[in-house]
């Protein structure tokens, strides 16, 4: 990603959530800062809690070389709940060329490491040819949101004839119907072989539950990639657990990853794959801006297989047989974090600003 904001020419575009001081921050700081010194249109466009640990002297560090900074729904007690409207994405546009999209942020944590010395576990896409165009459509669409129109150049027209993989934009808007969820739901309910998922936070809606038991039931291969003791936040992960139970007994094995922090998403159903921002959880979906780059293509879905097979193999598979038996402790932390999470579940979402 930095390879790419020092080889652009005309634009970069940034998009994320998740952005701290540090030493990651400051060299993509520094290289938007070259970028701009040398002409290239540089637009950044940051969350407004997600970036509350960017300091006020990086901050001035970006608007003192020409980068055109903005945060999308900056805190306010006046907003009330419309606070809890976060943009969740994660991208990066040059030239209007290539993009990046995933989990990552701008955090050490990612890179340099965590309080256990080891980077979290992420994953991000870089794409190339015409969807990049709808990508740098949803950019602007977040930016208008911001503060005003995208000024920058359209990005080149590709002929009908472009090789590659089938690839296609899915947005989360943080509305009751969303079009990724629904999306992922509908591969899941269609799938033949495989439906595996690797999730961060993974705390599914009732619909998004039954059709992984049906997919097991019915012969599929159905696996949940899912953090296991080390995670950044431990209720969330207790929030899930208390629906292990269920999908284990309908035949949907269950790797509880554990050399490190788990932050990545993604989905493989057959040949289609999706990476992106999305967590897949009722949370996300009901209050973030989410994307996903889905893919159809069979040689890509057997590299992203292949991923999360590897990842399997570094994880702890849970026991339909010994579940029932895990310690109280546990059983009591589930319930507390299941009455949490099903109390936040009724909140009214507020119209997104």
């Amino acid at each position: 990603m930095l390879e790419t904001i020092e080889e652009a020419s005309a634009c970069v575009l940034l998009e994320m959530y998740l952005v701290e001081s540090g030493i990651i921050a400051g060299r993509f700081i520094e290289s938007l800062a070259r970028a701009a010194g040398r002409g290239v249109r540089v637009c950044v466009l940051l969350d407004g809690f997600g970036s509350l640990g960017l300091s006020q002297a990086d901050r001035r560090r970006l608007l003192g070389a020409g980068v055109d900074l903005r945060f999308f729904n900056a805190l306010h007690w006046r907003n009330r709940l419309r606070n809890f409207l976060r943009n969740h994405r994660k991208l990066l546009l040059a030239d209007g060329r290539v993009a990046f999209v995933g989990g990552a942020g701008l955090t050490d944590e990612f890179a340099i490491g965590g309080p256990d010395g080891l980077p979290w576990r992420d994953l991000m896409l870089e794409i190339a040819g015409p969807v990049v165009a709808d990508w740098q459509r949803a950019f602007a669409q977040t930016w208008r949101r911001a503060g005003g129109e995208l000024e920058v150049a359209d990005p080149p027209v590709y002929p009908d004839n472009a090789v590659g993989a089938t690839g296609r934009v899915s947005l989360s808007e943080a509305r009751q119907r969303s079009v990724l969820a629904n999306g992922v739901i509908r591969r899941i309910e269609g799938a033949r072989a495989r439906a595996w998922i690797m999730s961060a936070y993974f705390v599914p809606s009732r619909r998004f539950r039954k059709a992984l038991r049906r997919a097991a039931r019915r012969g599929v291969d159905v696996r949940l990639i899912v953090p296991g003791p080390k995670t950044d936040h431990p209720w969330v992960r207790q929030a899930a657990r208390r629906f292990y139970g269920k999908m284990l007994r309908n035949g949907v094995r269950i790797f509880e990853y554990q050399p490190r922090v788990l932050h990545a998403k993604m989905i493989v159903c057959d040949e289609w794959v999706s990476i992106g921002s999305s967590n897949l959880d009722r949370w996300g979906i009901k209050w973030n801006l989410e994307a996903n780059q889905e893919i159809e293509n069979a040689a890509c879905a057997d590299s992203a297989a292949a991923v999360l097979d590897a990842d399997c193999g570094r994880s702890e598979e849970l026991s339909r047989r010994l579940w029932p038996r895990r310690a109280w402790i546990g059983r009591l932390q589930e319930r507390i974090a299941g009455a949490l999470d099903r109390r936040l579940d009724r909140w009214r979402r507020p119209k997104a600003p």
